[in-house]
């Protein structure tokens, strides 16, 4: 299976990135063989402005990834891995040959909708959401976030004014 390691440098000794999008390398592994196959130098991920993650998550997806190992997937990138259908393992540390055998051996914990049934998961619930606003008219809705797997699920209740017409 192809997965997806964050990683500080280009080798299987590298360390693992803790950053997803804005991670030095991503390197494409073949998790039953261990061997790299490819290793992408993510230097536009990691200055970019904004957007990091949503770039690298569409990077991966394209290249056919069925999982990330890393520290973190970030909250605005997580729809994007989760629509691709791509597992997540998150709070990976050590070196990338390391997270691969564990992986490969199925002691990582997941953090992903998209994860088998009955696989534990962790989950970050420091996402922030949109709220749907109540009111009628200009209310902007400015929720609150929380919800499971960094995604926000606002309820936020509108600030804006009604106005009659």
């Amino acid at each position: 299976m192809k997965i997806v390691v964050s990683a500080t440098g280009m080798e299987l000794d590298s360390s693992v990135d803790p950053r997803f999008g804005r991670a030095a390398f991503l390197l494409i592994v073949d998790s039953d063989t261990g061997a790299i196959l490819e290793a992408i130098d993510n230097s536009m991920g990691r200055d970019a402005a904004q957007g990091a993650g949503i770039s690298a998550a569409a990077l991966v997806a394209d290249k056919g990834v069925k999982a990330i190992l890393t520290g973190r997937v970030g909250p605005k990138a997580m729809p994007v891995v989760e629509k691709a259908g791509i597992q997540v393992v998150s709070d990976v540390s050590g070196m990338v040959r390391e997270a691969v055998e564990k992986f490969r051996l199925g002691s990582q914990a997941q953090a992903s909708a998209s994860s088998p049934p009955g696989t534990p998961t962790k989950t970050d619930t420091s996402g922030s959401g949109m709220g749907g606003g109540r009111c009628r008219g200009c209310g902007s809705g400015q929720g609150k976030g929380g919800g499971a797997a960094g995604m926000g699920r606002g309820q936020g209740a509108g600030k804006g004014q009604n106005r009659k017409r």
